[in-house]
Order: structure tokens, then C-alpha cells, then sequence
């Protein structure tokens, strides 16, 4: 089979490799479409701790199950699914505690390859998290699910509500998740970015306003009266726009650290601010298979809908070229379907 390999940063080849065949418990996948994210484009533009080179990448996926290895039952040759990449192994200690996201063995058993025409999926996932997909969604749509569930793993908990008011800062493909989700609870969204062609996305999609981060104190100052939004959502993983997160929230308010920083990185806060003005800092990874359903019923149910996120379509040959576009920040997401 072809899959697309990462020699390097900045180098992909689709190269010839051994189609791999399901054991007990698993599923061989065709893949329909993988899309790209920005995980993808950091290992791209200079490597990735997670994502080994060289090797296969990739890791939102739809497709059509292709073979099944002896003890599948919920799913037949022919059907269409969505999944994700890892799943917990349910035995340590924090899966024993039902901190499933935190799992002792998440990452090292995650499942990359999906710009491939085949991916193999292991069966601690086949049996939690993947999912025969419904009619009404396309199979672009249906790879949404991986990057949705870490979105629904932040702010679900939350309880956002219709009278809140949300900054999302990053107008990426994340931070329109983030918008997505929070306007179908109802609440007003402000983002700022730096990409003009997302913010009219952005808006497009139903955000109240949006600006360039250069006029973000007085653009949130103006949509509240100067009191702050209720809950802030940084979505670029800069370690100075971390700091600088905690500025435009209320007091009582919530910031939600979504953007992973560069191992090592610091930050540093105004303790006063903190803890007179009681500001939580929440860190937010991953997702558990509550999430994973959650965010497979919002895609199921027309909830969420994310056609607009993606900015064109290319084969397996065409995937170099559509990294270099995302690294020039041309587009949002783009589906390849090999």
C-alpha cells in the first residue's frame, strides 16, 4: 500500500509499504479521508516529540473497514467508521481513578498512519473508541472526531451557558472548534487572531467579533462594560500569549490552556491577580472516551457542523503541497483522501 512518510522536517515522500494485516481485536480501516491538524504541521515544519521521523503521520480519520481480526463483532467488512488515534489501557492508576486522558499508556500505543491508504487499528480502541458512521455526515466531516472530543474535553465541563461571554485566542482549526462548540451553548464569542481570512471565518460561523490581537484589551473592554470575559480559551500554545490570557478575564473568570507550549517553557502570573481576584488556570490534554462520544453525538446530531473548516482536498500525492500551504498559513484544514 502507499502512505505518505515524514523523512524530515519539511520532507514527505509516499512511499511503497507492507499493508498490515488485523489481529485479534482489530480493524484494518481504508482510509476515506485523513485530515491535517496542528500537530501534523509542527512535526512538519521542525519535528515532533510524539511523532517519530522518519516515519508514517497523521491521525484524524474516516474510512471503511477493510478486514476485521477474529473477535470482532460490532463491525463488518464494508462498514463506514470514525475513530481516533489512542484510547486508555484502563489498568493503571489514573485510569483506576477515571482520569482516562492522563493514562500511563495513551501515547505510547497511539495509532499514526492515517495519510496511508490503510491504517491498522489496534483494539483497545476498536472497542471503545470508534464508531460506525451515520449517513448524514460525509466521510470529511467524520474525521472531525478526534480533534472535536479534545475540544469537547476542555469546555464540556465547564457548563458555558448562553449568559457567558468566551475569548478564544487563536483563530486556527482548534479555535474554531472552540467556537463551534461554545455558540451551540450559546454564548457570545469573541476570537482574535492574526489570519484575516479566518476571523471571516470566524464571523461566518457566528462569532460576535473579531480582531487582530494588537486590539484584543479593548475590544474585550468594549463587549463588557470593562469587566472581563467569563472564560478565556488559548488556543496558540505561545507562552507568552499564556500569560497574557489572564488580562482580559473577569474576576472569578476561568482561563483554559489549550495551546501545548514547547517543553520547558515558563510562564509567569501576577499572584495577586490569582488569588484576590480568584482566576482558575485550567490546564486541558486529550480527551477521554466520554469526550470521544459526546463529540461523536455533536457531529452524529448536525450539532457541529464543520464543512467550513476545511479548505480543500488533495490525494496522496498532492500532501506536500498542502503542507507547504499550511505553513505559509494558507487554509484551515484540508481533507486528503488517498
Amino acid at each position: 500500500m502507499r502512505s505518505a512518510i515524514l523523512k524530515k522536517p519539511g520532507c514527505i515522500e509516499v512511499c511503497g509499504v507492507e499493508r498490515p494485516f488485523p489481529g485479534e481485536g482489530e480493524l484494518l480501516v481504508k482510509v476515506k479521508t485523513a485530515l491535517t491538524c496542528g500537530t501534523d504541521l509542527k512535526a512538519y515544519l521542525r519535528g515532533h516529540p510524539l511523532i517519530p521521523m522518519p516515519g508514517p503521520f497523521g491521525h484524524e480519520y474516516s474510512g471503511i473497514v477493510a478486514e476485521r481480526g477474529k473477535g470482532v463483532k460490532r463491525f463488518r467488512i464494508g462498514d463506514p467508521v470514525m475513530g481516533v488515534h489512542s484510547a486508555p489501557c484502563l489498568t493503571c492508576e489514573f485510569c483506576r481513578r477515571k482520569l482516562y486522558h492522563l493514562c500511563e499508556d495513551i501515547m505510547a500505543t497511539k495509532v499514526l498512519g492515517a495519510f496511508a491508504e490503510y491504517i491498522l487499528i489496534p483494539r483497545r480502541i476498536v472497542e471503545q473508541n470508534i464508531f460506525t458512521k451515520p449517513d448524514n455526515i460525509s466521510f470529511d466531516e467524520a474525521a472531525f472526531l478526534e480533534p472535536l472530543a479534545c475540544v469537547v474535553h476542555g469546555m464540556e465541563p465547564l457548563g458555558i451557558t448562553g449568559r457567558d461571554t468566551v475569548l478564544i485566542i487563536g483563530s486556527g482549526p482548534i479555535g474554531l472548534l472552540h467556537l463551534l462548540l461554545a455558540r451551540s451553548r450559546g454564548a457570545r464569542v469573541l476570537m482574535t487572531g492574526l489570519e484575516e481570512k479566518r476571523l471571516r471565518t470566524a464571523k461566518a460561523l457566528g462569532a460576535a467579533a473579531v480582531f487582530h490581537p494588537s486590539k484584543t484589551a479593548g475590544a474585550v473592554s468594549a463587549a463588557t462594560d470593562g469587566m472581563g470575559v467569563d472564560y478565556v480559551f488559548e488556543c496558540t500554545g505561545q507562552a507568552d500569549v499564556w500569560e497574557s490570557a489572564v488580562d482580559h478575564v473577569r474576576r472569578g473568570g476561568t482561563v483554559v490552556l489549550f495551546g501545548g507550549c514547547r517543553k520547558g517553557a515558563t510562564v509567569t502570573y501576577d499572584a495577586g491577580r490569582l488569588h484576590y481576584d480568584e482566576i482558575t488556570l485550567k490546564g486541558t490534554f486529550h480527551f477521554t472516551p466520554r469526550d470521544v462520544r459526546a463529540a461523536y453525538l455533536l457531529l452524529k446530531n448536525g450539532t457541529i457542523r464543520v464543512k467550513r473548516l476545511i479548505s480543500g482536498r488533495c490525494g496522496l500525492d498532492g500532501i506536500q503541497d498542502v503542507f507547504i500551504r499550511l505553513s505559509c498559513g494558507e487554509g484551515i484544514k484540508y481533507a486528503v483522501r488517498p
